[in-house]
């Protein structure tokens, strides 16, 4: 197994699926093309790819942790590294990187506490009660219909004010002027009698 897991061996795997598949691509580019070299070519290549797919079906899964990230130099298959347990410097793991490792788990805990949070408060929207909500918004595009109609309503009251305001305007120099034509028959007419 551990020929399997060995990086030759990947990059092999690696190498022959792309170069099996550009085989194939090249022969059915020659076949569809009816070059003579297109059949041979488009056989190679898919036997190699069954060749492939069979041995793909033999080998057990890889998984895929990156456990590199958290320890250091993992991506070497024998190096020998003590567990985060272990602490200090056993494994050669750095004390940086065990103070690293704790702020960043320090922080993915904070985290889970607001994603707490965020969920309780979640729950507590659910549990309310929205039955009477449209029966609420239709009373309120109600009101505000007629708080517009009233706005309407005192803006015409506004112009309406300001003809008014105009017109007494306009009767007040009106009279005063009346005023001085009848102050000038009075005094017109005082005269005459004396």
């Amino acid at each position: 197994m551990s020929f399997i897991k060995s990086k030759g061996f990947k990059y092999f795997k690696n190498f022959t699926i792309g170069v099996g598949a550009a085989v194939v691509m090249v022969g059915a580019l020659g076949k569809i093309n009816s070059a003579p070299w297109g059949g041979p070519a488009i056989t190679a290549g898919l036997l190699v790819e069954a060749f492939l797919f069979f041995m793909l079906g033999i080998l057990p899964p890889e998984k895929d942790y990156y456990w590199e990230k958290l320890y250091p130099g993992l991506d070497s298959y024998n190096t020998n590294i003590a567990p985060l347990t272990a602490g200090g410097q056993a494994g050669g793991m750095r004390p940086l990187d065990a103070a690293a490792v704790e702020g960043n788990l320090g922080g993915m805990l904070t985290e889970l506490q607001d994603m707490s949070k965020s969920l309780g408060s979640l729950k507590a929207l659910q549990e309310v009660d929205f039955s009477q909500t449209k029966d609420q918004l239709s009373s309120m595009n109600n009101f505000y219909a007629r708080m517009n109609e009233a706005a309407a309503s005192l803006n015409e009251t506004l112009e309406d004010t300001k003809i008014y305001k105009e017109q007494i305007g306009s009767l007040n120099r009106n009279l005063t002027s009346l005023n001085g034509v009848y102050g000038n028959v009075l005094g017109a007419f005082k005269k005459g009698v004396e």
